[in-house]
């Protein structure tokens, strides 16, 4: 095989994404101490959060047909959704708008592969993924107290709504992300970002009355925000709040979400101007 060839073959993304992850490993244990106060700082965080919600419980049995352990359980899933994202895109897109005063956008944009691919997963942040561990140690422990036994079937189902509400958040992180081509420094993604996805942080059955419907409907059907966590926490955990068939709607808002977000980021890549013009 000639260089012409070698060059023009199509990169492995897995191997690229396994390259990835080895060298982002590489230099978090590089700064060991960073990685252990991450850490420490997470387990501190997730301490607190169960003491609060612990001192809820002890003045009220349910929030709205959650109870304690009902709820815990989705918290649990809230959790792993959001150190998912934070461990494999949040880092990354952040560091968009960098890339774009600098001009290193233009070197990714060179490189032999999906751009979108390129900068949504260079950067892993391992540390950030210990989150992952409290999470299911929390969700097993809930279940267990609930007294549910589920199967691979159920287990499986689970770990299928989650892949869901992580694309449906990618996706809104990339559209956020994309702005910067016209915003510059989008200082304020972070912000932005944790005030779009604070609603999903509760059930969403506890958005009701005049105030609450609106907002229900909007974040639902619209942006299926209150679904990313409800629904698989709702599959497993809490089934007699559980609708199949807004399930189907999820799945569905998902998909419309990673076909709208990547349209988005393509065209604003084309309003890019590389530093060099």
């Amino acid at each position: 095989m000639n260089f012409l060839e070698r060059s023009t073959k199509r990169p492995s993304y897995w191997r690229v994404w396994l390259t990835f992850a080895r060298n982002s490993l590489v230099r978090e244990m590089s700064f060991r101490a960073n990685f252990l106060i991450t850490l420490a700082t997470r387990l501190l965080w997730f301490c607190s959060m169960m003491i609060f919600f612990k001192v809820v419980f002890l003045k009220t049995r349910q929030i709205n047909g959650w109870g304690e352990h009902e709820y815990f359980a989705f918290m649990a899933t809230g959790m792993i959704i959001n150190s998912l994202i934070e461990t494999f895109f949040m880092a990354n897109c952040t560091n968009f708008s960098e890339q774009i005063r600098t001009g290193n956008l233009d070197f990714a944009l060179l490189k032999p592969i999906d751009a979108q691919f390129l900068i949504s997963l260079e950067k892993i942040e391992w540390s950030v993924l210990s989150n992952l561990l409290f999470a299911g140690g929390l969700l097993f422990f809930s279940l267990h107290k609930l007294g549910i036994h589920f199967g691979i079937t159920e287990m499986l189902a689970y770990l299928g709504f989650i892949g869901v509400g992580v694309s449906v958040f990618y996706s809104i992180m990339l559209v956020l992300t994309s702005a910067s081509v016209w915003m510059g420094r989008n200082r304020g993604l972070h912000e932005f970002w944790f005030y779009v996805t604070v609603f999903s942080r509760y059930p969403r059955n506890i958005y009701q009355g005049s105030l609450g419907l609106p907002i229900y409907y909007l974040l639902s059907y619209c942006i299926p925000i209150l679904l990313v966590v409800s629904i698989p926490a709702e599959s497993l955990a809490n089934r007699k709040v559980y609708d199949p068939h807004l399930a189907i709607v999820f799945i569905c808002a998902s998909l419309a979400c990673l076909f709208i977000s990547r349209l988005i980021f393509n065209y604003a890549l084309t309003s890019y101007r590389s530093a060099s013009s």
